[in-house]
């Protein structure tokens, strides 16, 4: 009897056991929380739920990918928490959380070799005239919603892959950047083109268009969401300098060019200024000559008329027009006769 009571509480001190474990294993370890600027994917036995057979191929993300990319860079979609909560986990589920607010970092930061590129500070390029020029700037990035897989799953650094891709992209654009000629340079005259080919200079091209760098880094990195779960928002590269011992030489170059296309300017202002005042001067003595020209059509049209008129009539205008003329003459000259 003694036995079968000892059992008994054997048994029920074990059922307690078990609803104490299970109360704080489920209850209150399994509760849990999503911030707002978080999102979160649960995995049951190290599997992450999915939504279906739905990949990221048919999400807007993989538009940017070429053919061969779309068969490499295929993941399966999962189901993402939304910020709420509580919610609650069982035990053999684990939830992984994610921040996706927008980080900065220097593109020069070498997140394996901390010493590298003068410590994060420079990133070096060789442009397409052999110099080694040294660029800095930053990315902003954050990770995307829509492929949180990549970033969880499938790449064991995302970071990493995104700098690196974003890197060779970069070098792959500085060594062979061609500034696209204006407009107006493409209408200018022999002599401005030929002091528009001093500008050839890749360091100065490089300058003058960052913003057009930017934007084309912007472009060739959309394909980063769908690659490594990583979103880049802006390429923002703020300098771009060449060693020192060029430096000096290249303000050499860029003070001369600047005196030349000064001097073709001037030239093509007064150029232009006395092709104009010669426009002028030509209508205005064509205007001069229509005015001499008129009274004589004029008149000549109504002796015209006048000789149509009939026998004796031109001769008595012509005498009509004698006799206004001796009224107004102070002296009249006869020729005499000999």
């Amino acid at each position: 009897m003694m036995r079968k009571e000892a059992g008994m509480e054997i048994v029920v001190g074990f059922l307690i056991g078990f609803i104490a474990w299970f109360f704080a294993r489920v209850v209150l370890l399994g509760v849990y929380t999503v911030d707002q600027n978080e999102r979160a994917v649960k995995t049951r036995f190290g599997r992450a739920e999915r939504i279906g057979d739905k990949t990221t191929l048919e999400d807007p993300i993989a538009e940017s990918m070429d053919p061969d990319e779309r068969a490499r860079y295929r993941y399966p979609q999962v189901r993402v928490i939304q910020p709420g909560g509580p919610y609650l986990r069982m035990p053999w589920e684990r939830v992984r959380k994610i921040s996706i607010a927008t980080n900065t970092i220097n593109m020069a930061v070498d997140l394996e070799d901390p010493s590298a590129n003068s410590g994060g500070q420079i990133l070096e390029a060789v442009t397409k005239d052999q110099l080694n020029t040294g660029l800095a700037g930053q990315i902003r990035y954050r990770v995307s919603e829509s492929n949180l897989y990549a970033y969880l799953f499938g790449i064991q650094n995302p970071i990493i892959h995104v700098m690196g891709y974003f890197i060779s992209v970069l070098r792959q654009k500085v060594a062979n950047f061609e500034s696209k000629p204006a407009a107006s340079d493409a209408q200018s005259g022999d002599a401005e083109q030929a002091a528009g080919e001093m500008t050839g200079i890749s360091i100065n091209d490089l300058r003058k268009n960052l913003r057009a760098l930017n934007e084309f880094m912007e472009h060739e990195c959309k394909s980063t969401a769908a690659r490594y779960g990583v979103v880049l928002d802006a390429a923002l590269i703020t300098g771009i300098d060449p060693p020192n011992d060029v430096e000096s030489a290249l303000a050499a170059i860029n003070t001369a060019h600047n005196e030349v296309s000064s001097g073709i300017s001037l030239a093509q202002a007064s150029a232009d200024q006395k092709i104009v005042q010669s426009k002028r001067a030509v209508e205005i003595e064509t205007l001069k000559a229509q005015a001499e020209v008129q009274p004589v059509k004029s008149l000549a049209a109504e002796l015209g008329e006048l000789f149509r008129g009939g026998p004796g009539v031109l001769e008595a205008y012509v005498r009509n027009v004698r006799l206004k003329l001796f009224q107004k003459a102070q002296d009249i000259y006869v020729e005499a006769h000999r």
